[in-house]
C-alpha cells in the first residue's frame, strides 16, 4: 500500500476505535489512537498474516503487551477481515467475544491473551525463541506502552532476548509520554528509553510513529538486523486524530459521551475527506 492508502486505512481504524469505546461506554481510546498508525502498518504491510487462515503455523505473531488498548487491535483486525467491523459496537458488552483485553481463545487473529502490564513481552520472547529452535521463518512483534516499561518483567524479558540474540523479534514502544496518572517522566521516568534497550543488546531505532516513511524504513531496517532483537521507539501523540483527546492524560481510559463522540467522528470524517482529496 502507498503511504496515502495507509493514512486512509489508519483513519478508518481510528473511527472504529472511537465507535467501539463509545458503544462500550468504557475502554481506552488514548493509547489506541496513538498506536493506530503502527497497527495499520503491521497488519497491512509488515506482517505475514491471513485472516482466512489465522492459525497458520508459518504466520508472523503479534503480542499486544499493553492489552488495554484492545480497541486499537480489534479495529485493525476487523478492518483486515478477521471478523465483521459491525461487531466493534459489542466491545465490553455482556456475552461479547470482544472483551476489554485480548483473548486468544475467542477472538480470531489474537495470538496471545494480555492485559496484565509487563507480561506480554515475555510471551513474545518465548515465541521468538521457539521460532529459533524450530528453525521457522516467522517473525514476532510486540507493542509496549511507555508507561508499561516501568514494569520490571519487561527488562527481564529484554535481557533474555538480547542475550539469546533473537533477531526475529521486534519490540515497538508506543512513546506517547502519557500514562493513566500523567506524564511518564513525572510518574516514574523510563527515559532514556533507547539507551536502556541498547544496554540489553537491542538494535534501536527512533522514529516519528505517525510518519509512514519512517515507520516503513524502521521495519525494513529491523529485517536486515542480524544477531540482535530490534526495538523501535515510536514517538506518538496520545489520542491522535481527535482534537480534544490529543495529549490529554484524562483520555487514557475514558469513553466519550454522545456529544463528544459526535465531535470525534466529525474530526475523523474531516481528516478522511482531506486524505481522499490528496
Amino acid at each position: 500500500m502507498t503511504n496515502q492508502e495507509l493514512k486512509i486505512k489508519a483513519n478508518d481504524i481510528r473511527k472504529g476505535i472511537v465507535t467501539a469505546v463509545h458503544s462500550a461506554a468504557s475502554g481506552h481510546p488514548g493509547g489506541s489512537l496513538s498506536a493506530a498508525d503502527i497497527f495499520t502498518y503491521l497488519y497491512y504491510e509488515e506482517m505475514n498474516v491471513d485472516p482466512k487462515d489465522p492459525k497458520n503455523s508459518n504466520r508472523d505473531r503479534f503480542v499486544l503487551s499493553k492489552g488495554h488498548v484492545a480497541p486499537g487491535l480489534y479495529s485493525t483486525l476487523a478492518h483486515k477481515g478477521y471478523f465483521p467491523v459491525e461487531d466493534l459496537t459489542s466491545l465490553r458488552h455482556v456475552g461479547s467475544y470482544l472483551q476489554g483485553h485480548p483473548d486468544m481463545k475467542h477472538i480470531p487473529g489474537v495470538d496471545m491473551s494480555s492485559g496484565s502490564l509487563g507480561q506480554g513481552l515475555s510471551a513474545a520472547v518465548g515465541m521468538a525463541l521457539a521460532g529459533k529452535i524450530d528453525d521457522a521463518d516467522y517473525r514476532v512483534y510486540a507493542l509496549l506502552g511507555d508507561g508499561e516499561i516501568q514494569e520490571g518483567q519487561i527488562w527481564e524479558a529484554a535481557m533474555f532476548a538480547g542475550f539469546r540474540k533473537l533477531d526475529n523479534l521486534v519490540v515497538i514502544v508506543d512513546n506517547n509520554n502519557l500514562q493513566i496518572d500523567g506524564a511518564i517522566d513525572e510518574v516514574c521516568s523510563p527515559y532514556p528509553i533507547d539507551e536502556k534497550f541498547k544496554a540489553f543488546n537491542f538494535h534501536v531505532i527512533n522514529i516519528d510513529g505517525h510518519d509512514f516513511d519512517q515507520i516503513r524504513a524502521a521495519f525494513e531496517e529491523a529485517k536486515k538486523t542480524s544477531g540482535q532483537p530490534t526495538a523501535i521507539i515510536a514517538r506518538t501523540t496520545k489520542g491522535k486524530g481527535v482534537s480534544f483527546m490529543e495529549n490529554q492524560a484524562g483520555w487514557h481510559g475514558k469513553a466519550p459521551n454522545d456529544d463528544e463522540y459526535k465531535i470525534a467522528m466529525e474530526d475523523l470524517e474531516k481528516e478522511g475527506a482531506a486524505l481522499c482529496q490528496k
